[in-house]
């Protein structure tokens, strides 16, 4: 059985910054890909930034410059540094974990930046 888990939310004023952990574990060795989505109050779920093994990370333009994915992956872990946040920004944000036949996904943890 595999678990994702993700920590770190929380309430942050405009500018600043925080930092979300991911943890994948269970019966796979390693992820071909982790990463984080997020989905604003009454909006679809949105890529946010998925790190590729191999050595690709993609990032949504939205957050370019300002987030950083880093990966272990020898750990199956992910984290998201957020810089710059911006209350758009706000939203609950999902760790996801994908192998070559499933993906799958954390609870969530919410982010809310305020202006």
């Amino acid at each position: 059985q595999v678990q994702v888990e993700e920590s770190g939310g929380g309430l942050v004023q405009a500018g600043g910054s925080l930092r979300l952990s991911c943890a994948g574990s269970g019966s796979v060795p390693r992820f071909n890909a982790m990463g984080w989505y997020r989905q604003p109050p009454g909006q679809q779920r949105e890529l946010v930034a998925i790190a590729i093994s191999g050595g690709s990370t993609n990032y949504a333009d939205s957050v370019k410059g300002r987030f950083t994915l880093s990966r272990d992956g020898a750990k199956n872990t992910v984290y998201l540094q957020m810089n710059s946040l911006k209350p758009e920004d706000t939203a609950v944000y999902y760790c996801t974990a994908l192998t070559a036949i499933k993906q799958y996904w954390g609870q969530g943890t919410q982010v809310t930046v305020s202006s």
